[in-house]
């Protein structure tokens, strides 16, 4: 198998899997802007040919590249960054070069909010209420259903940026004099409840290989817009409620030899799982170390051998909860570094700065911990981000 990964070395645990399908018999080739030189030992081994290119949003440039490893190692069989700021440039490639994975045609039904809405329709997932808008009167139709609070999000994207909760007409005055132009918004009907995940890989015949789950302690909208820190925690089991949800939408998308990330509400009030929203990549903010420390396992080898192999196969229930707790470095800690590695180090499985492109929602600095008491593992997480007085 002829594996392009484009951007293998950015994040960082694209050498995992980079590494991974080495090993599991793929010819690995990669397309980035970074130095050979500048790539870590590990992705270094992993890549037959590496070939450099100036601007990886260049078009040209990339057809050039993978013009190159045709020419020189015959038919492309992957292409694939795993990131969903690629996701157009992959199905362009795919589309060019007749490559096996979602083509230009469907791509946009995974970049778009509302578009992903008609899935969740066909899947019978309950969504939130939504509505496109573009000036202040589509809002207020809108609010006339609804009726605030309301939260605002630009239709293509992911991640937090550019979210808002509004809670009333001076907020919905701000936003239509701050948004930028040429960004399409949704409003939604604001969900008191949090996030949480259906996370997994799917072989190409549709079947869940592995899956795990995820909840988030806070919205990460606020934590991006008040500039907090997070935590989330990853379980040995699923919900039942989240896991039937999340195959319902696999179903409806006819998701297949992808890992997916699945986001879906619980209501405070009555648990009830509405769906967010659907991404066909891997879980980001450590959660794919997570489900390794939960379970027990190697989701990075579970996926490589997937797609060179055809099939794998994970572990059902886990051992361990993991966690995740960020620190912010425009917040005061009751407790030190070292009086974290000192009272908690038993449970710390990993914690490093944070890069500063994913610092605003993840941290400036973060722990990963396991450990098989819950209530334990909670402690450790009320203890990193105790606040001085």
């Amino acid at each position: 198998m002829n594996f392009v990964f484009f951007s293998p070395h950015f994040p960082a645990n694209s050498a995992d899997f980079c590494d991974r399908l080495q090993q599991a018999g793929a010819r690995v080739l990669g397309i980035g802007d970074a130095p050979y030189d500048a790539l870590p030992a590990k992705l270094r081994a992993a890549l037959r040919e590496y070939y450099r290119i100036d601007d990886m949003e260049d078009h040209d440039q990339t057809l050039r590249a993978l013009g190159h490893f045709t020419h020189k190692w015959g038919r492309i069989d992957r292409f694939e960054s795993l990131n969903e700021h690629w996701l157009e440039l992959e199905a362009q490639m795919r589309t060019d070069f007749n490559i096996y994975g979602t083509k230009l045609d469907f791509v946009r039904n995974l970049k778009s909010k509302s578009r992903m809405r008609a899935f969740f329709r066909k899947s019978g997932v309950a969504t939130v209420p939504e509505h496109k808008v573009s000036d202040r009167a589509a809002a207020l139709q809108f609010l006339s259903r609804v009726n605030y609070p309301v939260v605002v999000k630009p239709d293509s994207g992911a991640g937090a940026a550019m979210t808002y909760r509004l809670n009333g007409e001076a907020d919905l005055d701000d936003f239509f004099k701050t948004k930028p132009d040429g960004v399409s918004f949704v409003m939604q009907d604001f969900v008191d409840g949090l996030v949480v995940t259906y996370d997994g890989i799917v072989d190409r015949d549709g079947k869940v290989v592995f899956a795990s789950s995820t909840r988030y302690d806070q919205s990460v909208m606020e934590i991006v817009n008040r500039d907090g820190h997070m935590s989330y925690a990853t379980g040995p089991t699923i919900d039942p409620a989240v896991e039937a949800a999340g195959r319902k939408i696999l179903k409806a998308f006819d998701t297949r030899e992808r890992f997916f990330h699945i986001e879906l509400f619980e209501t405070t009030a009555d648990r009830k799982i509405i769906a967010l929203e659907v991404n066909m990549r891997p879980p980001g903010a450590w959660i794919t170390d997570a489900m390794n420390f939960a379970y027990d396992t190697d989701v990075y080898k579970i996926w490589a051998d997937m797609v060179v192999k055809g099939t794998a196969e994970g572990p059902a229930t886990g051992t361990y909860h993991a966690a995740y707790a960020s620190r912010k470095n425009r917040l005061r800690y009751r407790h030190s570094h070292a009086d974290v590695l000192a009272a908690h180090g038993d449970k710390i499985m990993h914690h490093q700065r944070i890069e500063d492109i994913f610092s605003k929602a993840m941290g400036n600095y973060a722990y990963q911990m396991r450990h098989k008491d819950k209530a334990a593992l909670r402690a450790a997480v009320d203890y990193i981000h105790a606040e001085a007085e």
